[in-house]
Order: C-alpha cells, then sequence, then structure tokens
C-alpha cells in the first residue's frame, strides 16, 4: 500500500513556546514535527475528536 502524503501546516508561535515545543521533542526522541503531530492525536484522544485518516501513523511513529 502506498503511503499516502504529509499536509504542511506553517503557523507562527511565541518564541518560548517553540523552545519548549523544541525541549518536549528531545526528551521524547522526536522531531518538532513528530511531536506536534503526536500532541494533536493526544488532544483529540482525550477529548473524543475523531481523526478520519486512513494510513496514519500511531504515537511510535509507525504507520497502522
Amino acid at each position: 500500500m502506498a503511503a499516502s502524503k504529509s499536509a504542511t501546516l506553517t503557523f507562527r508561535i511565541d518564541p518560548g513556546l517553540k523552545e519548549a515545543l523544541r525541549v518536549a521533542a528531545d526528551l521524547e526522541h522526536r522531531s518538532i514535527a513528530n511531536m506536534v503531530e503526536v500532541l494533536i492525536r493526544d488532544y483529540c484522544e482525550q477529548r473524543g475528536i475523531a481523526i478520519s485518516l486512513s494510513n496514519t501513523k500511531n504515537n511510535h511513529g509507525v504507520r497502522s
């Protein structure tokens, strides 16, 4: 099965938040992009928000 393309997301963020994100990503041995993805997935899961994407990655970066 071919992997689907990732969407690009560009946004501005306070430098302090960016640094905190970098530290969190380093602690989890993740890229900043992957850390943002994990944080969004966790937020949605905690609040019952469905993510309707096919061929998605789980929290470990592995496609399911």
